[in-house]
């Protein structure tokens, strides 16, 4: 792989797999930005997570690979082996930085490790499961870090912690002749970046919509596969996280703590999440803020075609996952039933990612009563939908700056979300000339759905307010969040990383 290309994008189960949300934005910005060519390099979790991609590439891709963290490791079988103990002496330096919370893995052991990780003659993926050599570093971590836990639980946490690993070094070993390189997140596509940046020397850039870091930590505080260990009668326990959470936990702050030690800029989309990666260990001097954009033009036609009067349907755009809160959307459109009766829900958006979190959403419609109010659509054309929506609905327990939003002020349709990322930012906007808009819709709690309804109703019993707060949005998003200024701020960024600036 030897060919010459400007920008490579190192992509975590997004793009071009799933539809919507950062996927979106990896499109736009290949296809806004043609005068750049890019190599894309794909994270997935194991082949079976994944159908056909959901986007046609610009012309502007000139590769393309895949690579799963989570497929078996081959024709490998269990066998004795000894395993070379200098290799696995650096390998144990590096396992002890991701049982700290604070200190990034230094240049040099990264290199190292990135060097011979994976390797079929120096440190292979059968090494790591079946070697002696193996066996003694994992003992020992165990001792030193966790012997008040079950061993049973760490040695099976230990492979499927750290087997990914082998992985992202293999990749970081076949690059391609990139002029930099561009995470969009932290996480593993955020340590490959890492590794890359060592490899290279080139520049390696992050964006990150939400913070992933924190993303992670509220999954796993939720994930059921993590069966808890504490004793019922051991109340002292329960204040405290089980140790397997706790592990997987500071894996991931890890992954992010040397992504944005080694990365040479680091974009966020809102002062808020700039200031967070600061507190997570990303050197103030290395952020930045470029807020995401839309086409508003595209929206154009749907504003024209707004109605004199607000329809009696509240949409919820986004995928039907637990970290969009469904389960809230439609307990809150319970609550405005009671005083709009013809009020329409519609969830609008994917359904293979859990389909589990889908029929608990489903029978949740079903005892509430919401059959004739309630409707999944699946994924739309939202800007063909939105004339007929009253007002766009976020119940997200966590989100950076949701482009729907953006979508429905352009096509002049009031706003209700949870103050979730910049969310408040978005409809009530930023101090100065912004704020002196006024507001586009209305801010409410997480997980709220008593102020939701409340919201609902009062948004759409006004019409002449309805229609002042949907021009509020339009001349807000038209003005500050327009597609050209995003391109803009990413042309900069790539033609200093290009251009071989001291970014050091």
């Amino acid at each position: 792989m030897t060919k010459d290309v400007d920008i490579c994008l190192l992509l975590e189960g997004t793009y071009p797999y799933v539809r919507g949300g950062v996927s979106s934005w990896v499109h736009q910005i290949i296809s806004g930005l043609p005068e750049y060519t890019f190599h894309l390099i794909f994270l997935g979790g194991h082949p079976d997570f994944y159908g056909e991609p959901a986007y046609e590439f610009p012309d502007n891709v000139v590769g393309f690979e895949v690579h799963y963290l989570l497929s078996s490791p081959g024709e490998s079988k269990p066998s004795p082996r000894s395993g070379k103990s200098k290799l696995f002496q650096a390998w144990g330096r590096f396992l002890s930085f991701f049982e700290s919370e604070k200190t990034p893995i230094p240049g040099d052991l990264l290199g190292q490790i990135s060097e011979f990780l994976g390797q079929k003659n120096k440190l292979s993926l059968t090494d790591f499961l079946y070697s002696r050599a193996s066996w003694d570093v994992l003992t020992e971590r165990y001792l030193e870090s966790a012997e008040n836990q079950s061993f049973v639980d760490y040695f099976w946490t230990y492979r499927g912690i750290y087997q990914p690993l082998f992985v992202l070094s293999q990749i970081s070993q076949n690059l391609p002749n990139a002029k930099a390189f561009h995470s969009v997140s932290t996480g593993y596509a955020g340590f490959l970046g890492a590794l890359c940046r060592q490899e290279t020397g080139r520049p390696f850039l992050i964006s990150e919509h939400g913070i992933y870091t924190k993303e992670r930590k509220i999954d796993l505080s939720q994930a059921n596969w993590i069966k808890d260990r504490h004793s019922l009668i051991d109340i002292s326990m329960h204040k405290d996280m089980d140790l397997t959470r706790k592990t997987w936990i500071r894996f991931f702050e890890q992954l992010g703590l040397t992504a944005y030690h080694h990365a040479d800029e680091i974009v966020a989309l809102f002062e808020g999440n700039r200031q967070r990666q600061h507190r997570d260990g990303a050197p103030e001097h290395k952020t930045q803020v470029i807020v995401n954009g839309i086409n508003t033009r595209h929206f154009h036609a749907a504003y024209e075609k707004r109605p004199p009067k607000p329809p009696l349907v509240v949409g919820l755009v986004g995928r039907v996952v637990p970290i969009k809160d469904i389960k809230t959307f439609i307990r809150t459109i319970r609550g405005a039933v009671e005083e709009l009766p013809d009020l329409e829900g519609w969830i609008i958006g994917p359904t293979e990612e859990d389909p589990g979190y889908v029929h608990e959403c489903e029978l949740l419609i079903e005892s509430l009563g919401l059959t004739n109010n309630v409707k999944m659509l699946g994924s739309q054309n939202v800007a063909e939908i939105m004339p007929r929506l009253g007002v766009m609905m976020l119940t997200s327990i966590s989100e950076a700056q949701p482009l729907v939003l953006l979508e429905a002020m352009a096509a002049g349709i009031p706003c209700i979300s949870t103050e979730v990322g910049a969310c408040r930012e978005i409809i009530d906007g930023a101090a100065g000339e912004d704020a002196a808009l006024g507001s586009c819709g209305v801010i409410i709690p997480i997980a709220s759905p008593i102020e939701g309804a409340e919201a609902i109703i009062n948004v759409l019993s006004d019409t002449d307010n309805w229609i002042k707060t949907g021009d509020v949005g339009k001349a807000r998003v038209t003005r500050y969040y327009d597609e050209k200024r995003m391109y803009d701020s990413y042309r900069h960024l790539y033609e200093e990383a290009i251009s071989g600036r001291d970014w050091l």
